[in-house]
């Protein structure tokens, strides 16, 4: 019976191997006697280095080799090492992605060398793929962050190398699962093809088999055909096929064709690799194959690349099988651009998992207070290009070009993500910090020039205080009066709420014409005493609401400190302690738990019950049916039960009430507390949390979660975001594309949130969560929502070189995180006008300035505007910036398709006469990425002004980004004719 078995065994792999070889020979590779080139198989050699700007060593380590021991990479060496080497055959080709690092070295050459680039990159032997200034991360960044960095990379290549050199391929072959938004935009961007390599491996098992590795990929409902791009999935990961990486760091044997020695091995070399080859092909419809030669930091030898592909390629062709010859992936997609009835995808390609119990989505969440730091700097950095332009300062030497840059290298796929070690996350924040530095110099520049009445009366300086969220503010602490001036970076007037801290208990806030405003004192409470240590000693925080801020735009209020009890009609009690209100929403917490356990819709008349809480999975390090720990990247629970974060599970409350504000103050334990709070007229509950240091019970990893029950029925379906733009519908337990396997019933199902998630119902009820950072998130219980928010792991299973996902914060004690979610409860018909337009308000936050007081005016608006009005809530000014010498101006439609009765309709604007400090004379439309005029490269492309049209009338349609380069008319002596 062995052997009978033994045997069959036999057969069936020598079947199997006939099979593989001959449908491989007969439909790709030609016989030794064809002479039909249509019938041999196109072999596609694409040398390439994948160069991460940060990982296990930073960006700089990276570039000149330092540090390693902890690994053995220098890009500089690279660079150096691949031009001479195409030179010596102009056969060679070779693709650089990354510019953050190609700038650098490009900056440290001679004239000399510069034209030998040039002269590589004219004859395409060096080809620029992606072009981005990194290789940007797909879950964990916004659209907003993504376009900028794609724009400042691809900026760089026009102005060096001229329009030709422009990347016609997006190569993200190392991000940890794949957005529908990311394929848009690389679509917008002119892009004609989009390749990566990693894939679930259930959903890669059946694309394999069924010859599916190339689709056409349709990121945006919305958007359609103008959404599509052709994608291609790579079938060994990024590197070479096995036995044939010829780097430094590499084993495999070398092409030995000296017959005079004894080591000789063509004959065995060339047919592993046309059996390699062969098989590859035999998962692809078209008849070539792309082979892409090259790994992690690869060719800093590039001669010993190149030496053994020039000898592979020579004597593979001579076996008569196959042809095959270097080149790129845009050659790849131009041979293979007539392929038909290819699939449209819609969906998306998250979570990422290497096996059952292996789904990457832990990062969605790793190193939360770097995400939330990147978040507000992105925010800040928006602002900062828009005044910057507005200011109009022709010979400045402070810019925003050092943030611009270091915000593009957070976007990286080990940045922003948090897999990174601990000591280049220092190096990435570090960067971002001295970006914003700069960026304070320019906005105080400008400010002052905006504000400025006159010459001989110049403004005070303006400062800034990055540590509000914990009631830090120098400017504002100490002092009996300062002025705040609030810039409001959203094109449409915004209602804001302001929070300063200061250190007497009362306090009265005026307009800049002496009106006074509304406000209100309050406590700095424990937990924010705990979190900011010694960094602040303010006891009292100053709460007002900011009225009408114009857009693109400027209000000034001043703070005096007063010992006079402010007026009592600012003040009001409730009967019922354990509830708060606004004119919005009125929420019930319970008299035994703390929590809350209803939410009614006063407006709407929508109640819902709800129990809101704080709960951590317990880390796996590994059992008996996987040694898989979790850790920065996976995300592994040993159960699917979560834990109560306190024994009693219960919530210690205080409460807190103004004219402003109604707060609930929750302690759930020493390591976690939140407050619940409900402004007036605002249609959210904001929930801010403050979690750490995790205490870990001689536990070896917790993931904390926010999690909201409701009695919602919601069928195991909800809502996540993408990228911050169009909302992607999700099941428990199911794949659009593909059988999904349970596995493992939490990480599995847990995507990516960027902006916000939803659940809602049959009868028309919705739930909206809004987050201030990205999170990974899920419904894994039927009218629920869970939100994770920290994860501290104690155990590493090999990944970052080793070292476990333990941030130790500023006392080495623990990571402490705060950040805060904003709860909308409305019909889902509303819904959508409501999270878009707050969603905005949250990104796009009002800068806030502060300066000495001022004399206040008598008479007239204390308001600065560079707008004549405020553009439709259905539209925004996603970007107003200098890119070299020109102004880029990009309008975007915030609503989806469908998604709102009246704001999801396509919506025309005229430009002309729009802005206040300068006269538009001429407008070219650019693709996303603002580097090619729309219609070089779109054949269909009409554009929707004649060069006689003076009112530059613009249309968009729902998810649409329009890109233009704006030739302006500067005003004369402007500070004095806009300004009301």
């Amino acid at each position: 019976m062995v052997c009978i078995s033994f045997y069959l065994s036999i057969c069936s792999f020598v079947l199997l191997y006939t099979c593989l070889w001959n449908s491989c020979g007969a439909f790709h590779c030609r016989s030794a006697n064809s002479n039909n080139l249509n019938d041999i198989l196109q072999v596609h050699i694409v040398p390439h280095s994948h160069d991460d700007v940060g990982f296990i060593k930073t960006v700089d380590q990276y570039y000149y080799g330092a540090n390693n021991s902890i690994q053995r990479a220098g890009v500089q060496y690279i660079l150096d090492s691949v031009i001479p080497a195409l030179e010596r055959n102009p056969k060679r080709r070779f693709i650089y992605v990354e510019m953050a690092f190609f700038k650098r070295w490009w900056r440290e050459q001679t004239e000399a060398m510069r034209t030998r680039v040039k002269a590589l990159v004219d004859k395409g032997q060096l080809e620029f793929a992606n072009g981005g200034w990194c290789m940007n991360d797909e879950g964990t960044t916004h659209y907003s962050a993504i376009i900028d960095q794609m724009t400042h990379g691809l900026w760089f290549i026009n102005e060096t190398f001229g329009s030709k050199a422009r990347p016609k391929v997006a190569w993200h072959i190392d991000t940890f699962g794949h957005s529908a938004e990311q394929a848009s935009l690389f679509a917008q961007m002119s892009f004609q093809g989009f390749f990566f390599a990693r894939l679930h491996y259930a959903d890669m098992k059946k694309r394999t088999n069924e010859q599916k590795m190339e689709l056409i990929w349709q990121g945006s409902r919305s958007l359609g055909n103008m959404s599509n791009i052709f994608t291609g999935i790579l079938y060994h990961h990024y590197s070479p096929p096995n036995g044939f990486c010829f780097d430094v760091l590499c084993d495999d044997p070398p092409i030995q064709d000296d017959k005079r020695l004894f080591d000789e091995n063509v004959k065995e070399r060339v047919q592993l690799f046309l059996n390699e080859t062969c098989e590859h092909a035999l998962h692809y419809k078209s008849g070539h194959v792309m082979l892409t030669m090259g790994d992690d930091f690869n060719y800093q030898n590039a001669e010993m690349w190149f030496k053994n592909l020039d000898k592979l390629i020579k004597y593979a062709n001579q076996d008569d099988r196959v042809n095959v010859f270097y080149s790129s992936p845009s050659n790849y997609v131009n041979a293979i651009k007539d392929m038909k009835n290819l699939d449209l995808k819609t969906d998306d390609f998250f979570p990422y998992a290497t096996c059952p119990h292996c789904y990457w989505s832990g990062y969605f969440t790793s190193r939360p207070a770097f995400k939330g730091y990147v978040r507000r700097n992105n925010n800040f950095l928006q602002a900062c290009k828009q005044l910057e332009a507005l200011g109009h300062f022709e010979d400045a030497k402070v810019t925003s070009q050092v943030l611009r840059e270091a915000m593009a290298l957070a976007q990286h796929h080990d940045a922003l993500t948090g897999t990174e070690k601990q000591h280049v996350v220092y190096d990435y924040a570090k960067r971002l910090s001295i970006g914003v530095d700069q960026c304070k110099i320019v906005m105080d520049l400008v400010l002052r020039k905006l504000t400025q009445k006159s010459s001989s009366q110049p403004h005070p300086f303006y400062r800034f205080c990055d540590y509000l969220n914990i009631s830090v503010c120098p400017n504002s602490e100490g002092r009996r009066s300062f002025s705040i001036t609030l810039y409001n970076p959203i094109s449409r007037y915004v209602d804001s709420i302001v929070r300063v801290p200061i250190s007497g208990h009362h306090a009265m806030v005026f307009h800049e014409n002496g009106s006074q405003i509304v406000s209100a004192v309050e406590k700095v409470s424990n937990s924010t005493k705990f979190v900011r240590g010694k960094t602040g000693n303010a006891s009292y925080e100053l709460i007002f609401p900011a009225i009408k801020l114009p857009p693109l735009g400027l209000a000034v209020y001043q703070v005096e400190l007063t010992k006079d009890a402010i007026d009592e009609k600012f003040f009001f009690t409730l009967e019922n302690l354990y509830v708060i209100e606004n004119d919005n929403l009125r929420l019930t917490f319970s008299k035994n738990s703390g929590r809350l356990v209803k939410i009614h819709n006063l407006k709407s008349n929508i109640t819902l019950a709800a129990d809101q809480q704080y709960l951590w999975y317990n880390s796996s390090v590994g059992n008996n049916v996987s040694d898989q720990a979790s850790n920065a990247y996976i995300f592994r629970p040993n159960s699917q039960t979560a834990f109560n974060i306190s024994d009693d599970n219960r919530a210690q409350i205080t409460i807190n009430r103004n004219n402003i504000v109604q707060e609930i103050h929750q302690v759930f334990s020493p390591w976690a507390s939140q407050v619940v709070r409900l402004y007036a007229n605002k249609p959210f509950a904001e929930f801010e949390y403050t979690i750490g240091p995790i205490e870990m019970d001689n536990v070896l990893g917790k993931e904390i979660i926010w999690r909201i029950d409701t009695s919602l029925n919601t069928n195991g379906i909800f809502y996540t975001d993408s990228n911050g733009r169009e909302m992607q519908k999700r099941k428990l337990d199911y794949r659009p594309t593909w059988s999904y396997e349970d596995k493992e019933p939490v990480a599995g199902n847990y995507y990516p949130v960027n902006s916000r998630a939803f659940i809602k119902d049959s009868f028309g009820i919705q739930l909206t969560v809004l987050t201030d950072r990205s999170v990974g998130g899920s419904s894994i219980r039927d009218g629920s929502l869970e939100l994770m928010v920290h994860r501290r792991l104690l155990y590493s299973d090999g990944t970052v070189d080793g070292e476990p996902l333990n941030e130790p914060g500023t006392d080495g004690r623990g990571l402490i995180i705060r950040g805060k979610f904003l709860v909308l409860l409305e019909t889902t018909k509303n819904s959508a006008r409501l999270h878009r337009m707050v969603g905005e308000e949250e990104f796009l936050r009002p800068l806030i300035a502060f300066s000495k007081n001022v004399e206040r005016k008598k008479k007239g608006k204390a308001i600065y505007e560079t707008l004549t009005r405020p553009l439709p809530r259905n539209i925004n000014i996603l970007s107003l910036e200098n890119l070299g010498e020109k102004l880029i101006l990009r309008l975007e439609h915030l609503f989806a398709q469908g998604e709102d009765s009246e704001l999801s309709k396509p919506v025309s604007i005229s430009l002309n006469g729009l802005f206040k400090y300068f006269k538009i004379i001429s407008i070219s439309e650019l693709n996303l990425s603002a580097d090619i005029v729309r219609g070089e490269l779109d054949e269909d492309f009409i554009s929707e002004m004649s060069p006689t049209d003076q009112s530059f009338l613009v249309t968009l349609k729902p998810m649409q980004i329009k890109t233009f380069s704006i030739e302006v008319e500067w005003h004369e002596k402007r500070s004095h004719k806009v300004f009301k």
